[in-house]
């Protein structure tokens, strides 16, 4: 809570904002922030010419004043408006044939037609610059800041302190996208990086996958060779063990017929001695 009289709480706010708000190069004509006929500040011959004491001298185009006639006196609150104001929405800066024009936002009051003509021109550029009515677009983005700005210097000329708050809430909101946006980059870069290590992992795995199919093949064809091999040798030995049955059973019948024939003699020996 700020106990504070009206004129030190636009004063605070406005130094605060003073020191990191600068002047920025913003094309004629295209803003829908409402600013002042462009002054002449000085040429580019000049080495830094004052910028408190500009020659009101009108821009090309720009309808110039009677030499009679005299600005009206400014008074402390009114100047002190003006400043809040060229805090909030710096004034604009270009060079043309040699000379620097400086044109700063608009103090007049805001009437009823105004607001009128800042919604037909916004709804009017929207179309103009064919924005998109949903998603992210930078275009509609772009026009409705300068729509807000606007109402923040309407707002700004009939009550400061409002126009600072409405300050704080706009810095707040582009603060916030601004925090999207590094979010939604740094997001597509992760992204973007586990793709092409998802893609490295991809062309690995098809690798292996070649190589583990070689393997399998060599395997399959070892597989095969042993497998023959093995069929060769079960042949071989089976014939050997035929040989080897028809050798033992012809041995048998040898030795059987090799028995029977000592049998028959011994028995035949035998028989003539028991007589």
């Amino acid at each position: 809570g700020y106990r504070t009289s009206p004129g030190s709480f636009k004063l605070s706010y406005y130094n605060e904002y003073k020191s990191y708000l600068s002047v920025v190069m913003i094309p004629l004509n295209t803003s829908l922030v409402k600013y002042d006929n462009p002054v002449l500040v000085s040429r580019t011959t000049d080495k830094k010419a004052p910028r408190k004491s500009p020659q009101h001298s009108p821009a090309p185009g720009v309808p110039s004043s009677s030499k009679g006639s005299k600005l009206p006196p400014v008074d402390g609150k009114s100047q002190q408006t003006e400043e809040i104001l060229n805090a909030i929405l710096p004034p604009r800066e270009w060079t043309e044939g040699g000379h620097l024009w400086v044109q700063q936002v608009s103090s007049t009051p805001a009437t009823r037609l105004d607001v009128i003509n800042l919604q037909e021109q916004l709804d009017m550029r929207l179309q103009q610059r064919q924005a998109r009515e949903t998603g992210i677009c930078p275009v509609r983005r772009e026009l409705y800041s300068q729509c807000f700005d606007e109402l923040i210097r309407q707002v700004t000329i009939n009550c400061a302190e409002r126009g600072l708050l409405l300050l704080k809430v706009r810095d707040e909101i582009r603060m916030t996208i601004a925090a999207y946006q590094t979010l939604y980059e740094s997001s597509v870069a992760f992204g973007m990086r586990k793709a092409l290590q998802a893609e490295q992992g991809k062309t690995d795995m098809q690798k292996k996958i070649e190589e583990l199919e070689e393997d399998k093949m060599d395997l399959e064809r070892q597989v095969n060779e042993l497998k023959a091999k093995c069929d060769a040798i079960e042949k071989r030995e089976a014939e050997r063990r035929v040989v080897e049955e028809k050798k033992h059973a012809e041995e048998i019948q040898f030795l059987k017929r090799t028995n029977q024939q000592l049998k028959t003699q011994l028995e035949g020996i035998i028989a003539p001695s028991k007589k």
